[in-house]
């Protein structure tokens, strides 16, 4: 036991030595897996920071406060909801859609002997060096101890008088203003002075002023007011900490959705109840998966197969490497052997090699991925807009992946150690074994086999038991049975090598005789990638997904002028000429809307002297799903007519169902239909909705209500009409009347805005200034300008991209220095036979190139499935909910669920060029054209 003890103290300080005398071939080893390392560190380290726990996200929502009390807008009438408050419903709601209103008693909802400190938010435009600027109010007191963590003070002080405000930094970014400046809102007189810049960790995007308890929003409420203007909406909620230890608990926030109000408990998020006792989870069949639970395990299932596949890369990386180092090593294990070392020994020092390269890997590529992650996390926050809520280091969790480098050392080095003790001494110490090893026969069947099975696996989990564990176990086996697979497709690629020039030929029929190296090597690349694939897949999906279900109120780039107040028409055409002025319009189409009554009335008032307009829907075209008789009917039948053309809904976004207007119109909202703009410039109306449309024409029912309130006799107006093709995207818009038709009917029409696009997208500071041109205004005119949908791609997603896609160069890089040193012998050759120098650095970068070109080949096949496996996967799990929909039914108000699978084809194109490109071109500046000097060996 002692002599096996010192064997290998003697064993690990040979390997220590040699190490050290061969740095370049050590750091190149040890680079291989410290790489890999580095990532997976780094990136357990940035989700593990940016990830708040579950009490670090309600400190960031509550701070100190034992619950957030708010209204649920119900009227007081009694709601259901979700323990972690993210969904709740009316308890009873009415069928006729009435039912009370005011607010809820939040007051009445808070236990007795609690402390209670409120919260008021609103919005306005405020004065900026630019103009205007539309910005989020708060009024809290922000040294109030129930308060504390839901804000951080930049610099400065919080706001403790009357006439004082803490800007948030977004805000003086965009305002141009600074610690100290003074600032008004747009309706307010009174002075305001910026004492303290603060940011809320939770969102670094908010654009937000924060005053003292009634020192902002009751003012300016009550000066709108005066105005003649629509007050500001200010929505108030209760800060809350019980006495006691229990906290809110559950039969609390019972109590309070009783009176209409909506409660997020710290104690009952922690630790919710079970779905037996939430009414709400009952009412809905017994499903809680509204919590977003769905969501969470398909990010963490591509999480995991994402960490999967950099784990298999760390093993596959190593192998090689430590194949050829003890290749190299050969001479000096020969003589350890000539000297009476036996077999044992020499397994001792090659093993002995991976211990040392993987201790200082596991060292310097946990170092390093902290070192990278601090370096990182200014980026990172600004990238997902929100803090990290700790520099989370788990010790465990960073030794784990240390032991697995060090593990990884020892098991790549095992078969080399094997291999190298098997030689005999003679064969050591000449080095002439290099003959072409041919691949495994039983290797390719055991890779189809496990690649068949993987695929079944990953599509049953998907379309049969609906898990996306099961899909993860699946996708992992494939990726094995591929890798199993990667020399014969080694071997299959360096058939391609007839057809090219000398030196892609060359380092591809290297790649093929040395397969003991290049698959392993490809098999990393293709590692690498897949997971980059995978994950990219996965998120294209589903932005796809987010982008079809985002409602736009109007076509990306284009916007709209408007004025809600009830005379506000008489201050529109100011508006236009103001928005010509200020904006650089490529086109302007004004609308009008029609009168009825007092134009002066708001829409849809009650009030005496008012009216209203609306389409008439001929009875035949009722959809039969909304008439009485629809509730006996089966899910099949409702099933059935939930297609039926009468019944498909569409979701209204604009403020006005009925517009006057010109062909203009149509160019605004992208609507190319030159059938459309013919009607139009010949006086005929354009309808979106055919349910309205009968014998080409559309009826009008126009009504004045009478002194008691109730609408008087209609009066009926006939347009003839051309009905645009369904699907079109009309932005909620129902029917455009060109003027000359609404002239011809004798109807009436007042201003109220203006749809416009713009040459460019327009500045921060021209917005500004166009807000305060407008502010000029007797009455509030409102600007909106479509954005578009903005990506929602999680912070995981992007680290996890990140991370694969350097380790794929990186992989591709160092296989080529493990080329590179394997091949000294053939690049001396080729040296001495009267190549030019260049053609060493071409062979290098193409031996780069062939390793990354196969394995991005490889690997983007690879990626594919687990990320179509998890697609579908949630398609079904959807699908699910639509037909329990059907049954409710809510079916033709969801519709039927969008889950696309999208392959990422620029991601594909850039993997399949730039990579091995970039690959080629950094081996080859790297690489000396000519070899260096060293002394013969003893043969």
């Amino acid at each position: 036991m002692r002599s096996r003890y010192h064997s290998w103290i003697a064993a690990i300080r040979i390997a220590r030595r040699e190490a050290w005398r061969s740095k370049g071939r050590s750091a190149l080893v040890l680079s291989m897996i410290a790489l890999p390392i580095l990532g997976v560190s780094a990136t357990d380290l940035t989700l593990r920071s940016a990830e708040p726990s579950a009490e670090q996200k309600l400190t960031r929502a509550l701070g100190a406060a034992d619950a957030r009390v708010q209204d649920a807008a119900t009227g007081g009438a009694p709601i259901y909801q979700t323990p972690s408050n993210i969904d709740y419903q009316q308890a009873d709601p009415p069928k006729d859609g009435s039912g009370p209103s005011g607010p809820g008693d939040l007051l009445g909802a808070v236990p007795e002997g609690a402390t209670v400190l409120r919260e008021s938010r609103g919005e306005d435009r405020i004065r900026t060096r630019h103009g205007l600027l539309r910005t989020a109010l708060r009024e809290l007191d922000a040294g109030h101890p129930i308060a504390r963590g839901l804000i951080t003070l930049d610099r400065g002080r919080l706001p403790s008088k009357t006439g004082e405000l803490a800007a948030s930094t977004r805000f003086l970014t965009e305002s141009g203003l600074f610690l100290g400046s003074t600032v008004r809102a747009r309706d307010l007189d009174a002075p305001y002075r910026i004492v303290g810049v603060y940011e809320n960790p939770g969102d670094l995007r908010a654009t937000e002023l924060l005053a003292t308890p009634g020192d902002l929003l009751a003012p300016l409420a009550e000066a709108q007011k005066a105005a003649g203007q629509h007050s500001s909406t200010i929505e108030t909620t209760l800060l809350v900490r019980v006495a006691g230890e229990d906290g809110f608990t559950w039969n609390m926030v019972r109590q309070a959705n009783a009176k209409g109000v909506r409660v997020t408990s710290r104690a009952v998020a922690l630790a919710p109840p079970a779905d037996a006792e939430v009414p709400l989870h009952q009412i809905r069949h017994g499903n809680s998966a509204g919590d977003g639970e769905t969501d969470r395990s398909a990010m963490y299932t591509v999480a995991a197969t994402a960490a999967g596949l950099a784990m298999l890369e760390i093993c596959l990386l190593a192998g090689p490497a430590f194949a050829v180092g003890a290749r190299r090593s050969r001479r000096q294990l020969g003589l350890v052997g000539a000297n009476g070392g036996d077999r044992h020994h020499i397994r001792a020092i090659v093993l002995a090699g991976g211990l040392v390269i993987g201790v200082a890997a596991a060292v310097i590529g946990t170092v390093l991925g902290v070192l990278l992650t601090l370096a990182l996390q200014p980026l990172l926050e600004q990238q997902v807009g929100r803090r990290f809520a700790s520099f989370d280091v788990r010790p465990l969790e960073l030794l784990s992946i240390a032991l697995l480098a060090v593990l990884t050392g020892l098991l790549a080095a095992a078969v080399p150690a094997f291999t190298a003790s098997r030689q005999t001494v003679l064969t050591s110490l000449t080095g002439r074994n290099r003959g072409i090893r041919h691949a495994n026969r039983a290797l390719p069947a055991i890779g189809l086999i496990a690649l068949g099975a993987g695929a079944a696996v990953a599509l049953h989990g998907a379309v049969g038991e609906n898990s996306y564990m099961i899909v993860a176990a699946g996708s992992a086996l494939a990726e094995l049975g591929i890798v199993a697979l990667t020399p014969t497709l080694v071997g299959l690629f360096g058939r391609a090598g007839r057809w090219l020039p000398l030196s892609p030929r060359l380092a591809l029929r290297d790649a093929v005789r040395n397969r003991g190296r290049t698959a392993p090597a490809v098999a990393a690349v293709l590692a690498a990638v897949a997971g980059t694939v995978a994950v990219a897949t996965y998120d294209a999906s589903r932005e796809s997904q987010n982008r079809a279900e985002y409602h736009a109120q109007l076509p990306a780039g284009s916007g709209s002028l408007s004025n809600p107040d009830a005379d506000g028409f008489r201050d529109v055409p100011e508006g236009r000429r103001v928005l010509t002025d200020n904006l650089p319009l490529a086109v302007r189409a004004d609308v009008a809307r029609i009168a009825v009554g007092n134009p002066g009335c708001e829409p849809w008032s009650e009030t005496a002297g008012c009216g209203s307009v609306g389409r008439v829907k001929p009875p035949e075209q009722d959809c039969p799903l909304w008439t009485e008789s629809s509730e006996d009917l089966s899910p099949t039948a409702r099933r059935r007519l939930s297609a039926d053309w009468r019944c498909q809904e569409r979701g209204f976004r604009m403020q006005w169902d009925i517009l006057v207007a010109d062909e203009k119109l149509l160019s605004v909202l992208d609507i190319e239909d030159p059938a459309a703009t013919e009607a139009l410039r010949t006086g005929r109306a354009v309808s979106f909705d055919r349910v309205y449309v009968k014998d080409g024409k559309t009826e009008l029912n126009l009504s004045v209500r009478a002194s008691s309130g109730e609408l008087g006799a209609p009066t009926l107006k006939t347009l003839p009409t051309y009905q645009v093709e369904d699907f079109v995207d009309s932005y909620g818009l129902g029917l455009i009347i060109p003027p000359s038709a609404a002239r011809a009917a004798g109807l009436s029409t007042v201003p109220v805005g203006t749809y416009f696009t713009t040459d460019g997208k327009p500045s921060s500071a021209q917005l500004q200034h166009l807000d305060a041109a407008l502010g000029e205004l007797a009455t509030s005119t409102d600007i909106y300008l479509e954005e578009g949908y903005r990506s929602r791609s999680t912070l995981a997603l992007l680290a996890l991209t990140l991370f694969a896609g350097i380790v794929t160069v990186g992989a591709a890089g160092l296989a080529t220095g493990l080329a590179q040193a394997d091949a000294e012998t053939d690049l001396k050759t080729l040296a001495a036979i009267g190549a030019p120098p260049r053609v060493r650095r071409v062979l290098s970068g193409f031996q780069c190139a062939v390793v990354a070109a196969m394995g991005v080949v490889l690997g983007s096949v690879a990626g594919i499935l687990p990320a179509v496996a998890l697609r579908w996967t949630e398609r079904r799990e959807q699908a699910e909910s639509h037909r329990q929909a059907v049954i409710d039914g809510w079916d033709s108000v969801l519709g039927e669920p969008f889950v696309p699978v999208v392959v990422p084809w620029a991601v594909l194109a850039a993997l399949l060029v730039v990579v091995p490109l970039s690959a080629a071109l950094l081996a080859a500046l790297v690489t000396r054209s000519s070899p260096a000097l060293t002394r013969r060996d003893a043969g």
